[in-house]
């Protein structure tokens, strides 16, 4: 297999509507059934949209339906073969892909079996019979073939695969796989602003400062206001160069994703997974972390760019010195502290942001105050007034106009007399504009999240703020659209700093010098100093202590009695010295780490939303067995609690989630939690000491259960699940036996059984119809192998299964197989007679010693 030196390409971000990541051209005849097919499933398989004219009618021109379809892709792979010339369907789908190319779409050329010389040149082979044919055919219109002749041509010069034959055909595709998904995941393009106003000449700048072209190594520093910015135009710097490094990282929020040695490990990680694409690399410490990266990024011409960092030690951990970055590598950094750039030294350029100009602030403030359309006359004086007042600043903009966006002119005067009387450089009374034109309970969600929800998930959040009667689904959507609050693509909650920090100074000013008055405490030391010395009142509606260091407190046991209508308590890193015996009955969120005693025997739950105890003392039987039903409660975290025994009968009917993951001495589950028909997780991993499960469930909603190193667990009962999609029992090394109802589960799509070595019992009639995953390895007491009634799986594992003889008939037949292990099946003996599996890529079979 050869390999071109430079396969660099992008999945563009243009403004053309893209229905597929891939379009795959290809003569039918040649690969269908095979190459093209295998790499067709090959991509699916990673969740990457791919186009393949399978069911679509065929003629001399293609057809409207195949030109949208190739115009709506992101990149055209175009597999030559010997025969690809002899269709004039395939050289018309040819000149429409390169046509498309002119507008940014990506095209690749896969030589299979050909030379890229036979496609250029067009002498002495297939491809000058093909096209000798093709005029003949079509005698009076030269201009076709000719326009044919160039687009082989133009597209043999385009970087490319080649495979030759005789090579790993499985490998070759594979490669192309790795590639296509590296890029899909970290080579999209970042979003870089809804409206980005006066981006990109800062951007080319900053470029023309790490000037790219260059050998050696260059790093740039961009410093400016909070709110100014910095990390849009680094991401726009960033999707212009990144393509022309072999490995690139966008880093955000280093300041927030840094503040322990596991968030700089995960940060490490992270470096090192984007840099050498999909690569996933344990760090163990964070020493160890910057050595791997200087040790395995060394020889790569990277790009790398650090997101809001605040200490010279975060950059020291993730690169150690600079000396060991290869010539060509680039390293951004933006921060509002221009002493850290000098702090670096001459290593170091330095670029100031400034503020967008008058003209540059008018564009950006129109289009989010008026969605585009042209400044109203009646506006034009309160505009300009406006950006007066924000002083250049794009956060301010962009928020002011989103929330005067539709409101009659009326509110717009309000607005700017309330501007008027704060001084220019007072961003925060600025942003604080916004808050105050916000409903009663939007302001209440605008300020829980501000101090307590940033970065948590937007499921959890919406749920406890729903029990306190805030209607987060309309409210937080509002904010989203006042631009207050972001929602990531994981569903975690964001706001930028500078709108975080003006919530913050709302709730400080309730209450400047009186802590115990003020409505939320977030700060450690003022919820220590509240806590410890009894002065709770009932204003305090949310309390987050976390200690940066484990600390060791004495709190007096009556520290709550005074807080009752406290909502929120979320402590960690905190260990108090003695017992409290009081809690206050209307918390809905209870987040206690390492809680070393049992909770109060007076606290009723029954407001309880989210509970998360863990490496806690709980005593469950106790806090759940004061009577009534707990109709609130969502979401249960006691994890690593070893002192729970047994799980009582929760009383909980709308309990969503359940995390019991590591609760080492936990030997039986009540038979009421086989019913809880809202749960939808339930983790049960590590539970080494669980012996006894309900002896059926009926857990119509569940979705994901995991019991992996329920080390004592020898039987798997009836599993009524009919929603279930995920079953993990790994390391159930005493398991003997699975419950015949589990073969009935129609929505399992991944089971995994590995080193479940005592297993021998499975269903006897299985319909898994969405299986596309079991993982058996490791199984040694199986003997036999039954049908799985899994026409749609994908992936089969059985490697190490020592003892197993017989692999029933019917896994010959499975059309969507594409992976399929069993190495050191020493007793295997029997395989299906005939395999028909067309969409297998690879198989392993080594060290079955006995198979005939």
């Amino acid at each position: 297999m050869d390999f071109p030196i430079n396969q660099g390409f992008s999945f563009s971000s243009s403004t053309r509507q893209c229905n597929y990541d891939v379009f795959l051209s290809f003569r039918g005849e040649d690969t269908r059934n095979g190459f093209t097919d295998h790499l067709y499933h090959g991509l699916c398989d990673k969740s990457i949209n791919t186009f393949i004219d399978n069911d679509l009618q065929r003629g001399e021109t293609i057809s409207e339906e195949l030109r949208r379809a190739i115009r709506s892709s992101r990149i055209s792979i175009i597999i030559f073969s010997q025969n690809y010339a002899f269709s004039t369907w395939c050289l018309e789908e040819l000149v429409e892909i390169l046509n498309c190319r002119l507008n940014g779409q990506r095209v690749v050329p896969v030589f299979y079996k050909v030379d890229p010389s036979e496609v250029r040149k067009q002498e002495k082979c297939a491809f000058k019979e093909a096209l000798a044919e093709q005029e003949n055919k079509f005698k009076n219109n030269k201009e076709k073939v000719q326009r044919w002749r160039t687009a082989l041509k133009e597209a043999a010069d385009l970087s490319g695969w080649h495979y030759k034959d005789g090579s790993s055909e499985f490998k070759f595709i594979q490669q192309i796989i790795e590639e296509i998904l590296y890029t899909k995941l970290n080579g999209i393009q970042l979003f870089v602003a809804k409206y980005p106003v006066g981006v990109n000449s800062r951007a080319k700048e900053i470029e023309s400062l790490l000037n790219i072209k260059v050998d050696g190594f260059r790093m740039v520093g961009i410093h400016g206001l909070g709110g100014i910015g910095k990390t849009t135009i680094a991401k726009a710097v960033y999707n212009r160069i990144f393509k022309h490094f072999d490995g690139s990282c966008f880093l955000e929020n280093v300041r927030e994703s840094s503040e322990t040695n596991n968030d700089m490990i995960q940060l490490q990680e992270k470096v090192l997974f984007n840099i050498l694409r999909g690569k996933d690399l344990k760090v163990l410490s964070v020493a160890h972390g910057t050595n791997m990266i200087v040790e395995m990024l060394l020889r790569k011409r990277i790009l790398v760019i650090l997101d809001d960092v605040d200490k010279t030690k975060q950059i020291e951990n993730l690169f150690g010195n600079y000396d060991w970055f290869a010539s060509g590598s680039r390293v951004l950094i933006t921060t509002r502290d221009r002493h850290l750039l000098d702090n670096l030294g001459k290593v170091c350029t330095t670029y100031k942001m400034t503020e967008l100009d008058n003209c540059e602030a008018l564009e950006l403030f129109n289009q989010h105050a008026f969605q585009g359309n042209e400044l109203e006359e009646d506006y034009s004086i309160l505009a300009n007034q406006v950006i007066q007042y924000a002083n250049g600043l794009p956060l301010a903009l962009t928020i002011i106009g989103s929330d005067l966006c539709g409101k009659p002119r009326s509110q717009w005067e309000s607005a700017v007399q309330q501007y008027g009387k704060i001084p220019k450089e007072d961003i925060h009374n600025i942003l604080e504009v916004s808050y105050a034109g916000l409903e009663a309970t939007e302001k209440d969600i605008f300020l829980d999240i501000a101090c307590f929800f940033k970065g948590r998930n937007k499921y959890d959040v919406v749920n406890i703020l729903h029990a306190c009667d805030l209607y987060p689904g309309n409210g937080i959507p509002n904010l989203v659209n006042k631009c207050l609050v972001t929602i990531g693509h994981d569903g975690i909650l964001g706001m930028h700093d500078l709108v975080q920090q003006m919530g913050r100074e709302i709730v400080r000013q309730e209450s400047p010098k009186i802590l115990e008055t003020r409505s939320r405490l977030w700060y450690y030391d003022d919820a220590c100093e509240v806590l410890t010395g009894s002065k709770g009142s009932d204003k305090i509606r949310g309390i987050m202590w976390h200690s940066p260091n484990r600390i060791t407190v004495k709190l007096h046991d009556e520290a709550f009695k005074k807080m009752e209508n406290l909502k929120f308590l979320m402590v960690r890193n905190v260990i108090i010295s003695e017992e409290l015996i009081y809690l206050p009955n209307g918390l809905k969120l209870l987040e206690w780490h390492e809680y070393p005693f049992p909770l109060p025997s007076n606290y009723r739950p029954q407001q309880l939303v989210v509970l998360e105890m863990p490496r806690s003392c709980s005593r469950l039987g106790k806090l759940f067995m004061k009577g009534g039903q707990y109709n609130n409660l969502k979401s249960i975290n006691l994890e690593r609690c070893i002192s729970i025994r047994k799980l009582p009968d929760l009383c909980t009917p709308n309990l969503e989630r359940l995390n019991i993951n590591g609760c080492e001495n936990l030997i039986e589950v009540h038979e009421a939690i086989g019913s809880l028909d809202k749960l939808k997780r339930w983790d049960l991993s590590n539970c080494k000491k669980l012996q006894i499960l309900p002896s059926s469930f009926r857990l119509k909603s569940v979705k994901d259960i995991c019991l992996n190193g329920c080390v004592s667990l020898e039987k798997l009962p009836d599993l009524s699940a009919p929603n279930l999609k995920i079953l993990h029992m790994k390391n159930c090394e005493n398991l003997i036996e699975v419950h015949e109802a589990i073969g009935s589960l129609d929505k399992l799509r991944e089971w995994c059984l590995r080193d479940c070595k005592k297993l021998q019992i499975l269903p006897s009639n299985f319909r898994l119809k969405s299986l596309e995953d079991i993982d058996l390895d490791g199984c040694v007491s199986l003997e036999k192998l039954p049908d799985l009634g899994a026409p749609n799986l994908k992936r089969l594992s059985i490697d190490n299964c020592e003892n197993l003889i017989e692999v029933h008939e019917a896994f010959g037949s499975l059309d969507n197989l594409s992976v399929w292990c069993l190495t050191d099946c020493k007793k295997l003996q029997i395989l299906p007679s005939t395999l028909r599996l067309k969409c297998l890529e690879f198989i392993r079979l080594s060290d079955c010693a006995d198979m005939i």
